[in-house]
């Protein structure tokens, strides 16, 4: 066959390549629309995988089972120290207190044994007069929207029950200060007992005052060595099936159970993580272990470097939240100077 009769076959056969070329890709829409939703990016599941695609994706998915993971990081700006920070991190700190490793001060043996040097870290581990953050704020906005499903912390500050958010929404993955436990005698005590005990100088170790006990009184935070309450795997089970978006700030992801929590959602569901550092990334060939916003594949995951404070900032001023988030703010810190003035 000559190279114009080779031409000309050519020319014939592209109509009916062009039509299959449009049938396949309207085909592709269809089940982008069933999979994704009527207004598809194409099969993206973010628009692009920045802050703007995740402002892109609550504008247009508008979603309803938003779960937020905490750690450290989200309470830094408000005075609590983190663990893990070089140089001012509580863990760089505790060389001191003569302690076996830097993690026994938190080992419920240790505890049982020798509960003075807890306490004593315990005044900058709970200092008074917190106030929560425009991170824990920009939580209670989602919420307000009507997008918040739950809220699991690490934390054990209570800072996120000073927003307003109803306590069912909240799980202290490891326990919290709101009240305290008599070891002895199983007594309750609430957070202000615990926090005056603890910041009284003249106490070393808060000591429970029924008659005849003196029992060692300790926080109802999570200790090494000690189960995780039960609720933190019956909400799990149940919410992370239906979540819709994850945002993830101010934690390393690198205690368990908590940090596995990241896994338990869709594949299609985007996963935001605002940290100073890059944490849980996936390396190539083990997308199913961490985030994927390192991979040339990702389509769902995104890394924002930012304090907790900057990083929402940044996403409610793209949503046009910015308005409503100072006010919340506002709000708190009339709250806070009113209940300090009582």
């Amino acid at each position: 066959m000559s190279d114009k009769e080779d031409d000309g076959e050519n020319h014939r056969g592209r109509p009916v390549q062009n039509f299959y070329n449009k049938f396949v890709h309207t085909i592709e829409q269809a089940l982008n629309v069933v999979a994704y939703g009527e207004h598809s990016t194409n099969g993206k599941i973010l628009a692009s995988t920045d802050l703007e695609g995740i402002a892109e994706y609550i504008k247009r998915k508008n979603p309803k089972n938003v779960i937020v993971m905490t750690g450290a990081g989200i309470s830094t700006s408000a005075g609590v120290p983190d663990f893990r920070s070089p140089g001012t991190g509580l863990y760089d700190n505790l060389q001191k207190y003569n302690l076996p490793d830097s993690q026994a001060i938190f080992d419920i043996s240790f505890f049982e044994q020798n509960p003075e040097p807890f306490f004593h870290l315990a005044k900058k581990l709970f200092p008074k007069n917190l106030k929560p953050t425009p991170a824990h704020h920009f939580v209670k906005l989602l919420d307000k929207k009507g997008m918040l499903k739950r809220w699991y912390t690490q934390n054990i500050d209570t800072l996120e029950f000073m927003v307003g958010i109803d306590d069912d929404k909240i799980v202290t993955a490891h326990g919290s200060t709101k009240t305290g436990t008599c070891r002895r005698c199983d007594k309750k005590y609430d957070i202000k007992w615990m926090t005056d005990k603890i910041h009284d100088p003249n106490i070393l170790v808060p000591r429970c005052d029924v008659e005849n006990c003196d029992g060692v009184v300790k926080p109802d935070i999570v200790f090494f060595g000690e189960s995780l309450p039960r609720r933190f795997f019956s909400c799990s089970i149940q919410d992370f099936p239906n979540c819709d978006l994850l945002i993830i700030m101010g934690t390393s992801l690198v205690v368990q159970p908590f940090a596995s929590l990241i896994h338990e959602v869709s594949e299609n569901v985007p996963r935001l993580l605002i940290n100073l550092n890059e944490v849980a990334k996936s390396i190539a060939g083990e997308a199913e272990t961490g985030l994927c916003y390192a991979m040339n594949s990702n389509k769902r995951d995104v890394f924002h470097k930012s304090t907790c404070d900057d990083g929402v900032r940044r996403l409610a001023e793209l949503l046009d939240w910015e308005i409503e988030l100072g006010e919340l703010i506002c709000e708190g810190e009339v709250k806070h100077k009113h209940e300090n003035a009582i």
